[in-house]
């Protein structure tokens, strides 16, 4: 279980980033939100505070697969490749929410580079 002290850092973190990304509707923000068990990501234009596509480890595109969780961010990532390109996004700003850019937020990212997103 995640301590007081450990969000409060990890929040501390997130502000920092954000205040210097911000996604606009020709070049959204890609949002990474990890859990212990999935991984989620959005693409948010922040000006008018709407999200143009999502894709999760726990959606059926990708939870058929039986991989491991890093192998499933890479997969989230190209499938909001794919969902980006289907709202006519190619260029994105990333966000790694104040997580550590190793692992699966780092395996996300790749993903959705090979997906043709560039950032």
């Amino acid at each position: 279980m995640a301590t007081k002290k450990n969000l409060d850092r990890r929040t501390r973190i997130k502000y920092r980033v954000r205040k210097k990304i911000r996604g606009t509707a020709e070049m959204p923000r890609l949002s990474v939100f990890r859990s212990n068990k999935a991984i989620y990501a959005q693409l948010i234009d922040d000006y008018a505070g709407k999200t143009l596509a999502a894709a999760s480890s726990i959606s059926k595109e990708v939870d058929d697969k039986k991989i491991t969780k890093t192998e499933a961010a890479r997969e989230v990532g190209k499938v909001i490749a794919e969902h980006a390109k289907q709202a006519g996004v190619s260029n994105i700003v990333f966000d790694r929410n104040g997580y550590l850019y190793h692992g699966r937020v780092k395996s996300l990212a790749e993903g959705a580079r090979e997906g043709g997103l560039k950032f």
